[in-house]
């Protein structure tokens, strides 16, 4: 590849701009679905470099595309912020009260934004064209991942990609693994039922809580009857309702929790697999179930020729020593519905604080902004890789 030095320049340059659009998007953050202002921001700087971007997701999010020929490369940017109240002092804090951009999607905007910038000065060299995606909702269920596949926006697409900001991992690192790297999160609520009664005569009623109590503890177990032992099954109960008082055998008992997995096969018999489970175990208590089993994002499964292109791209731009394996998380990332019809990855970006350590969806989280123009190059070199595969 010749353009990795030009692709630096054009990274650096564009950074500073890139910097002031993430930090004003901060400062005004949307929940999923109300991004109408954030994808304003977005189109303005796209048409100043003469791009015409495609407003798409009912207003919320937008498509454009960079280059000519008939190989497409995709990127996608999220652009959701979360319904926390920022904690911070940072000059550019959310002025949104209730809302803040808690996950680091202001800082995936910007470097999308900043991509195609990159892309549009490099022109005639690229040998092919870049899609880059602007999705809303990606923290919702149903996300805004499956709406924008549903309009067309993975339609034609050889390979995509995504980053997301990684507060652990230093800046001017990459973090790359092959395979599963975020795990599914579907939502579960277990509705049990019976004819109540007094705690004094438990054999002349259905013993409702017993009943709760054998699901909360035999379930988890259950899930994993007949699996791998290698592979990840989580089910955690977040939630319990139920009762009135100490002597009163309810007549109604609700549980809510979580199901995570990495293994996508697993995912799509989940919700069958569960229900009989329930069923198998209340009945013979007398109990009646309703299972309501709400499929989030899949896992997130790597392709490694995606891979292998931000490892190339990450080692020309960074330097070997920082390209690194990065871990497994049983977060889930909607991204995972472009990978349904299109090989891609996620790609971890170090964003770590020099000075304290944050975590996601943390109230005083934040970023050290020179990961943008990590982003930016690393971004454009990884598309150069796969236009030219």
């Amino acid at each position: 590849m010749g353009h990795h030095a030009s692709v630096a320049a054009l990274a650096r340059a564009i950074a500073p701009s890139m910097v002031a659009l993430r930090r004003d998007i901060h400062e005004y953050p949307e929940v999923g679905w109300s991004e109408h202002r954030t994808t304003r921001k977005v189109a303005e700087h796209l048409r100043a470099w003469g791009l015409h971007p495609v407003i798409r997701a009912a207003g919320t999010g937008l498509v454009v595309e960079v280059g000519d020929g008939d190989r497409v490369v995709g990127f996608r940017a999220d652009l959701d912020a979360l319904p926390i109240q920022e904690e911070t002092d940072a000059s550019y804090r959310s002025q949104h009260s209730g809302v803040m951009h808690a996950c680091g999607h202001d800082v995936h905007t910007a470097i999308g934004v900043g991509m195609a910038g990159v892309l549009a000065e490099l022109g005639d060299a690229l040998a092919g064209r870049v899609r880059l995606v602007f999705q809303p909702a990606e923290e919702q269920i149903p996300g805004g991942a499956s709406v924008m596949c549903e309009e067309g926006a993975a339609d034609n697409l050889s390979a995509i990609a995504a980053f997301h900001v990684d507060p652990s991992l230093p800046v001017g690192n990459i973090g790359v693994r092959h395979g599963g790297i975020t795990g599914a999160s579907d939502r579960l609520i277990i509705r049990l039922a019976g004819p109540g009664g007094h705690t004094s005569r438990p054999h002349q009623t259905v013993d409702l809580a017993y009943a709760a109590g054998r699901v909360i503890t035999d379930l988890p177990g259950l899930l994993r009857h007949g699996v791998d032992p290698r592979e990840t099954i989580a089910l955690v109960f977040g939630r319990i309702e139920g009762g009135s008082a100490e002597n009163v055998i309810p007549t109604q008992i609700e549980l809510g929790g979580t199901v995570r997995l990495f293994n996508l096969d697993l995912w799509r018999m989940m919700p069958k697999v569960v229900e009989q489970h329930v069923h198998d175990l209340v009945a013979p208590l007398g109990a009646k179930a309703e299972v309501s089993y709400v499929q989030g994002s899949p896992p997130v499964v790597n392709d490694r020729v995606v891979v292998d292109a931000f490892e190339t791209a990450g080692t020309t731009l960074l330097g070997g020593g920082h390209v690194t394996e990065t871990h497994q998380s049983l977060g889930s990332e909607d991204f995972a519905w472009f990978l349904e019809s299109v090989p891609g990855a996620l790609i971890r970006l170090g964003a770590a604080l020099p000075d304290r350590m944050v975590d996601l969806h943390s109230a005083t989280f934040d970023v050290d902004e020179s990961c943008i123009e990590t982003g930016i190059g690393v971004g454009v070199a990884a598309m150069l890789e796969l236009l030219d595969g």
